[in-house]
Parts: C-alpha cells; structure tokens; sequence
C-alpha cells in the first residue's frame, strides 16, 4: 500500500490511497483543471480513480468532489449529514451514503471511518487497510478522543493534522471569534495536542507520519518539525510535513 498528496492547507486537500489496482481518492478541494495536474504529477490520471472517499463538506475537503465525480463517471463515499450539508445537485452521481461506524471494501482496500469531534454536519476520518497494513488519517479534528486514539493506534504510516501554533494564533490579527473556533473542541488540532496524540498511542509499528493541514498564517514547518524530532526521537520513522502546493510525493508501507 502507499499514498501521496495532491496538496494540504485551507485552500485545499486531496490524498491518494493506492494497493494493487484500487487508487482511492480522499477529499478533493482543487478545481476540475487543478486537480488534473496534480494527479499527473504523481503519475495518476482521474481515470485511475476507484472513486473519492469524503470526510466532510467544507470547502477546502469538498469543493471539487462532484465535478471530478460527474465528469469521470467516479462513485463518492459519504456521511449522510455530510450530503446532507452539501446541498448538491446529486443529477449523475454515484453516491453512497456510508455508517461512520462500519467499515466497506473498495477492491483491494478496506475502508473504516471514524467520526470526529469538527464543526460540521457528520465528520469523519478513515483509516484504509491492506496486505496486513494500515493508513490512519486524521484532519480537521478539534481534539484527540478514545475513540480517535483506539482506530489510530497499531497504524503503520499515518497522515496527522498539525493545524497550529497556540501562541501564534493567539498574536494572530484573526478575529477573536474565528481563533475561538479554530483551537475549540470542534476546530483544529493545535501543534502540542497533535504531538500528545502520537505519545498515547501505539506507534511501535510507524514507518510514516506526514504531518498535514498546516496553517499558513499561524504554524511554521519548522516548528511541527522539532516536535516530531522529539516526539520520535531515535525511532525508525520516515517523518515529512505535507505542503499546500505540492502536497508529498508517494510513500510506501512495506
């Protein structure tokens, strides 16, 4: 199994999931045309796509999900709240509403979603499966949960939401009611709270961790960079820290 990023930030997500034949995408918030190019930068075209897996419908996750569906002909896997908030036009799409709580099988992946603690109708997260290994992503998630923690222990490469900085949120020029929102139990996962997440669970079996959704005004890529030198000090981890314009490139779990 591997997986690689088209891009992560607020402007916009899409990650790539493959095993064998099955190349899954989850999310898609670039443009039909953006979304093109940046698939064949990882050396995939939209015809390659088993069909999109969405976690919730803000804009940055969702706002290109039913163009490229439509126009590819691609199936779309989603909460019925997440639809529900939507409010698309579902003329020529595939969608299947799916149980946060059950898992489902797209050719050689299996799929499990998680609900998340988000601002948004029914957010999920995923963790993907195959050939004994196992994805965990989780972004946008305003706060780690038992739950949360339970479905990303044991994973073997892992995509984990590094959002912000407390104290470069808090010196912001941002609103009060917006960085309320952003380091509430519903907002985003702050640098420390992400890093506490990794040290709770069971990561003995990590190959990966990419550290996503990054906040361009109020983190630095430095910053989530130490706390991951610490926080994996000595371990045999491939760590990275994805980018709003070139996302990653593939990675591989062996």
């Amino acid at each position: 199994m591997r997986f690689a990023s088209l891009g992560s930030g607020s402007a916009g997500n899409a990650l790539l999931v493959e095993a064998g034949a099955t190349c899954l995408m989850l999310d898609c918030g670039f443009g039909l045309r953006e979304t093109v190019t940046r698939l064949q930068r990882l050396g995939r075209q939209a015809t390659d796509l088993a069909g999109i897996v969405v976690t919730h419908e803000h804009g940055d996750h969702v706002g290109g999900v039913f163009r490229l569906a439509r126009k590819y002909g691609l199936p779309v896997w989603l909460t019925h709240g997440t639809w529900a908030a939507c409010a698309a036009d579902d003329t020529g799409l595939d969608l299947r509403i799916i149980d946060s709580h059950r898992s489902f099988t797209v050719g050689e992946l299996e799929v499990a979603p998680f609900p998340v603690p988000h601002d948004a109708r029914e957010p999920v997260q995923y963790v993907f499966a195959a050939h004994d290994r196992r994805l965990g992503v989780l972004t946008d998630a305003g706060q780690m949960t038992p739950h949360v923690c339970d479905m990303l222990s044991g994973c073997d490469g892992m995509v984990l939401e590094f959002n912000h900085d407390g104290e470069m949120l808090a010196r912001s020029t941002y609103p009060a009611s917006l960085k309320r929102r952003i380091a509430g139990r519903l907002g985003h996962l702050e640098n420390g709270a992400a890093a506490a997440l990794l040290r709770q669970i069971d990561c003995r079996g990590l190959q990966h961790l990419v550290a996503a959704h990054l906040s361009e005004r109020n983190n630095a890529p430095e910053t989530v960079r130490g706390l991951l030198g610490e926080v994996f000090a000595g371990a045999a981890v491939e760590l990275g820290v994805a980018t709003q314009e070139t996302g990653f490139d593939w990675r591989c779990l062996a």
